[in-house]
């Protein structure tokens, strides 16, 4: 079978995920597969030979209205390129807010599409995205859904998806590896703990910050917050609190194997979650996780060796941290899974989905 995979945002976890999904579906015997990806992922400085369409697509808002207006004209090149390549299917790793020229002339071309399903709903602060997406007609047209927790499988059958013939297919998040790692406390100081990624309301930094409130300035912990993302009062609060440092930046893809190196642990202290790209990141590299228990979490973490949930409140966010560092501090805690484990669940993945796409 004849597969692309397709993703084209810039930055984020998506076009990661694509180049690992494309990697191990091209593993599998009798199978052959072309990637593309946004012309300008950041991605594409470590991993260029991997893909063969690399779309244009936009760095500036005014930038994106631009591909919008001229949608007829792309996606008659993007047509093209469609039939030079003749999938027998194309699998999108991750919407993202072009994907309508993709999915036009894949339709008119008569070739069938699949989607990785991140997030069934919109999160606190990306309606917006997701409605000029029009994420709703793509799930819609494309032949088989693939739901990466069951928070999301069951939020997409709310919404009516999975009738009329279109499959709905639960998967899971993979652990994402970036090399090899020194072991947690390697570095003989203070346990240090990391909160990290897009810094939006439904990631919980106002129950984070209430409960460094709680603990006091003696806290046996560093803890380090990055990410991108809007001023909010949230963020104040943290920065306002000694010993605690604030990075609000954009991290790019060559920083992250260093981030993770630094932490012994990641906090993910979200109010709201279909599944944490983090934590994948966090497993792979050894690290232990404190989260709470909402949306996907529990299932992407259940029999995780180092991780541990909590409820969405201040308080348990509070005796988890605790917990958690007197545990490391100790050396009381089970091992963090190995990498060569982790690395295991892409080419279980691309099985899995590939059993799901051969009856089309």
């Amino acid at each position: 079978m004849k597969l692309l995979v397709w993703h084209w945002g810039r930055r984020g976890g998506g076009p990661l995920f694509a180049l690992r999904l494309a990697a191990a579906l091209g593993d599998v015997p009798g199978h052959s597969v072309r990637l593309s990806l946004a012309g300008g992922a950041e991605i594409l400085a470590g991993a260029a030979a991997a893909c063969s369409w690399r779309e244009p697509t936009y760095e500036t808002a005014l930038g994106y209205a631009l591909q919008r207006l001229s949608g007829p004209l792309v996606r008659g090149r993007v047509r093209k390129r469609l039939i030079e390549d003749r999938p027998d299917i194309a699998i999108c790793a991750m919407p993202a807010l072009l994907d309508a020229r993709m999915t036009i002339a894949l339709r008119r071309l008569g070739i069938p599409y699949a989607m990785v399903v991140h997030d069934a709903a919109a999160h606190p602060g990306e309606a917006f995205n997701f409605r000029i997406m029009g994420q709703w007609r793509q799930l819609r047209d494309a032949r088989v859904l693939f739901a990466l927790t069951g928070h999301v499988e069951d939020g997409l059958r709310r919404q009516g998806y999975g009738e009329a013939g279109q499959g709905v297919v639960k998967l899971w998040h993979p652990p994402v590896g970036l090399g090899k790692m020194a072991p947690v406390m390697a570095h003989g100081g203070v346990p240090r703990l990391l909160c990290f990624g897009r810094l939006l309301p439904y990631k919980g930094l106002g129950l984070l910050a209430g409960a460094l409130e709680r603990l006091g300035p003696e806290r046996p912990f560093q803890l380090r917050v990055c990410g991108e993302g809007p001023d909010s009062p949230s963020l104040a609060r943290l920065r306002a609190i000694p010993e605690v440092s604030v990075e609000q930046r954009w991290v790019s893809e060559a920083e992250l194997p260093a981030l993770l190196a630094w932490a012994d642990a990641v906090v993910l202290p979200y109010q709201e979650a279909s599944q944490s790209g983090v934590a994948a990141l966090a497993i792979a590299a050894g690290r232990y996780v404190l989260a709470t228990s909402v949306g996907g979490l529990p299932e992407q973490l259940a029999g995780v060796p180092g991780a541990r949930l909590c409820a969405p409140t201040a308080e348990a966010v509070a005796q988890g941290l605790m917990q958690l560092t007197v545990d490391l501090s100790a050396g009381g805690l089970a091992a963090a899974r190995p990498l060569e484990d982790a690395a295991a669940g892409w080419p279980a993945l691309a099985r899995a989905m590939l059993a799901a796409l051969k009856p089309i």
